[in-house]
């Protein structure tokens, strides 16, 4: 475990290294800053269960950067683990997967690195939403092209 004379919670310093989910707790009660780039050092260096409550803690913060910090922890977690925990799950669901949505690459980073047949259910059809969505706005932007294209031709000639 890392030195906690070692963690600048101010400034958010060395926090990517924490290992202590306690001390994450202890901080989360003193009202510490940068809790949600703490977070992200907890899925680094922890288990995914030991992680798991303190990202869902730090995705209710009330600053929305360090919110923010929080689903990219989560997104971290997705990545090393192949798996989030049902909480999780629950938490970016909460969130919403929309374009807009703080939550987005979080999710994106879910259905890259955990396998389809272990998301949820609603995660597998937001997959499937999301890809036909991708394809028509690729296939608008290639007939907008085409398009500008052949206006273009037809105003040489």
């Amino acid at each position: 475990m890392t030195s906690p004379t070692a963690w600048n919670w101010q400034t958010g310093e060395r926090l990517l290294a924490l290992d202590d989910p306690e001390e994450w707790d202890a901080a989360f009660e003193r009202g510490e800053r940068s809790l949600g780039t703490a977070a992200i050092g907890l899925a680094f260096n922890c288990t995914l269960e030991e992680a798991s409550p303190r990202i869902i803690r730090a995705m209710q913060l009330p600053d929305v950067a360090q919110r923010g910090f929080a689903f990219t922890a989560a997104g971290t977690a997705a990545r090393l683990n192949g798996a989030l925990t049902p909480e999780l799950y629950a938490a970016l669901r909460a969130e919403g997967p929309g374009r807009r949505s703080i939550a987005v690459n979080a999710i994106d980073d879910t259905l890259t690195f955990v396998p389809f047949r272990r998301l949820p259910t609603w995660l597998k059809c937001w997959s499937v939403v999301s890809t036909v969505r991708n394809k028509l706005d690729a296939w608008r932007l290639s007939f907008s092209y085409a398009v500008t294209d052949a206006w273009k031709a037809v105003r040489r000639r």
